[in-house]
């Protein structure tokens, strides 16, 4: 087991929403489903926990009972080696949740992404200042990053 994985509270749907990630990212799976035996706090057969994998990385999906809101404070970014991977993770992602501004969502679970392009700190944080900053301006007019204008704000 990992030192530190991540645990994700919903009020029922942990193997729904576990399912769903799983779906969503290569290289991912489930790994265990704990269920509630006779004579349990729960229903029998009612899932406590989900254990899946994102992509090499662990996690825990509970089923809480009582809602707990997922905020901003905690998202995961999603590192995209191009425009595909952008648009691709930004569809599932989106389907049922929201879009924002700059790259971040909340799926249909109320979870927060940043889906980013690989690209976008050397354009943010690039060497021509000024260049940085039409990128910056650029992006802070998205909702989903687009790669190749970032790009031309960048370049001028």
């Amino acid at each position: 087991m990992e030192k530190i994985s991540t645990c994700l509270w919903f009020e029922n749907e942990a193997e729904d929403a576990a399912e769903f990630y799983a779906s969503v990212f290569d290289d991912s799976r489930i790994l265990d489903v704990s269920r509630y035996a006779e004579g349990g706090p729960g229903p029998a057969g009612q899932v406590i926990t989900v254990e899946f994998e994102i992509a090499g990385s662990k996690f825990l999906a509970l089923n809480g009972g009582a809602p707990a809101n997922f905020t901003e404070a905690v998202s995961f970014v999603v590192d995209c080696a191009d425009q595909e991977e952008v648009d691709r993770y930004w569809s599932a992602l989106t389907d049922g949740g929201s879009e924002s501004q700059c790259g971040w969502l909340k799926d249909r679970y109320g979870v927060s992404w940043q889906i980013v392009p690989a690209l976008l700190g050397s354009l943010i944080g690039g060497p021509d200042r000024e260049g940085a900053q039409r990128a910056m301006q650029a992006m802070l007019r998205m909702q989903k990053l687009d790669i190749a204008a970032l790009q031309l704000a960048y370049d001028g």
